[in-house]
């Protein structure tokens, strides 16, 4: 095995363990979500803290995700072009999450209590551009970058993408912007419907 080799099955190897990790970590933070809603009223403290810490884990696992569907497209022509600027798009987006998980981090750390935390995120959001930029309009990018890239994949790569895998992660992007209590459910989605990819990189 030569060394671009060695590097391939390396790269694919992280990939295919991130694709299972991503929507884990997301489901994670849905339910230690949920818990923390039903035994305290989830504002500073332990349960928000895990919750975040998970979601961030989930979110930066993302990453090879994206990298890895991006190479899936294959080295050159219009569908890598397409491939290249969704997988971009979805980094954006992720980027945009990082940060906002970060802040609710931050709040979560420094407030003494569910009020201070709440008059922290207006001062916060309160800053002109921030509310479009890291909580509202970019971070929408992290899954309208996923949508995209398997739905490209889903026609030029059939072997690894199947047709019903675009479906599965609109309707877990969907049912999770609807309900944050329907987390584990979104996650689950998209935890299938990425499996086949995982599959196809570790073969």
């Amino acid at each position: 095995m030569t060394t671009t080799q060695a590097l391939t099955v390396r790269r694919n190897g992280t990939a295919a363990t991130a694709l299972l990790m991503g929507p884990a970590l997301m489901a994670g933070y849905g339910v230690v979500r949920l818990v923390g809603r039903a035994v305290s009223d989830y504002g500073p403290g332990v349960w928000w803290s895990l919750a975040h810490l998970l979601f961030l884990a989930g979110v930066l696992v993302f990453v090879p995700v994206f990298l890895a569907l991006r190479g899936l497209a294959g080295e050159r022509g219009g569908g890598r072009t397409a491939a290249t600027v969704a997988a971009w798009t979805g980094l954006l987006g992720a980027a945009a999450v990082v940060v906002q998980a970060v802040i609710d981090l931050t709040a979560g750390f420094a407030a003494a209590d569910k009020q201070a935390m709440s008059e922290m995120f207006d001062r916060v959001q309160g800053v002109p551009g921030v509310m479009p930029l890291v909580y509202t309009v970019v971070p929408m990018l992290f899954w309208l970058g996923l949508l995209a890239l398997v739905t490209l994949l889903a026609f030029f790569r059939r072997d690894v993408v199947r047709w019903w895998t675009p479906a599965l992660v609109l309707a877990g992007t969907v049912v999770m912007a609807v309900n944050l209590d329907l987390l584990p459910v979104g996650a689950l989605c998209l935890g299938v419907a990425l499996m086949p990819v995982r599959r196809g990189l570790s073969a």
